[in-house]
């Protein structure tokens, strides 16, 4: 006695039903292409490289300044202590033979608490250093995202791509326009 398939449906005829199916699609596919070109031409695109416009943006230069001014007197401090650790280091292992045993395990207690000392300061200056990375990067972004949208919307431009773009005509580039936009609303 054959085996029906459970579903009792006869598997030739899922065939067909499948086949009939893609020739529809097809069909269809055909039938609203020209409808799809149609509409993209009326479609107007643009295209603007984001890590070039976070780079040259005035504001990128002004906000690395500003940075650079708020940590300087802590990054000068670091340096210092580093290099009071280095002393201490350089005079431990030039003298360390020769110190009595109070001395040298003075010198090295001082030295351990002066590079925890370093090592907590660094790590507090990296954090710090980040998150006010962080903050300006975001200040800088939505500005570049604005900039974006007034040239897109002066120009008449319908969609702005950025990343993951392969190729585009200098027709649709935009980054130049937008760069202009901020070094205007840097002044």
């Amino acid at each position: 006695m054959p085996v029906r398939p459970v579903s009792g449906l006869d598997v030739s005829g899922d065939d067909r039903v499948i086949r009939l199916l893609q020739r529809f699609a097809l069909l269809t596919i055909a039938l609203l292409a020209p409808l799809g070109a149609q509409a993209a031409d009326n479609i107007k695109i643009g295209f603007v490289n984001s890590s070039v416009l976070l780079e040259q943006a005035p504001q990128a230069e002004q906000a690395k300044q500003k940075l650079e001014q708020e940590f300087s007197a802590r990054e000068e401090e670091l340096r210092g202590l580093r290099q009071e650790v280095q002393e201490m280091e350089n005079r431990l292992n030039r003298d360390g033979v020769t110190m009595n045993e109070g001395d040298r395990g003075n010198l090295e207690r001082e030295l351990n608490r002066k590079l925890r000392d370093l090592q907590r300061q660094q790590s507090n200056f990296r954090d710090d250093l980040n998150l006010r990375k962080n903050e300006e990067l975001g200040k800088l972004q939505r500005l570049v995202l604005d900039a974006i949208r007034e040239v897109a919307r002066e120009k008449g431009y319908d969609l702005v791509l950025s990343e993951g773009v392969v190729y585009s005509a200098d027709r649709v580039e935009l980054t130049q326009d937008v760069l202009d936009r901020l070094e205007q609303m840097g002044r």
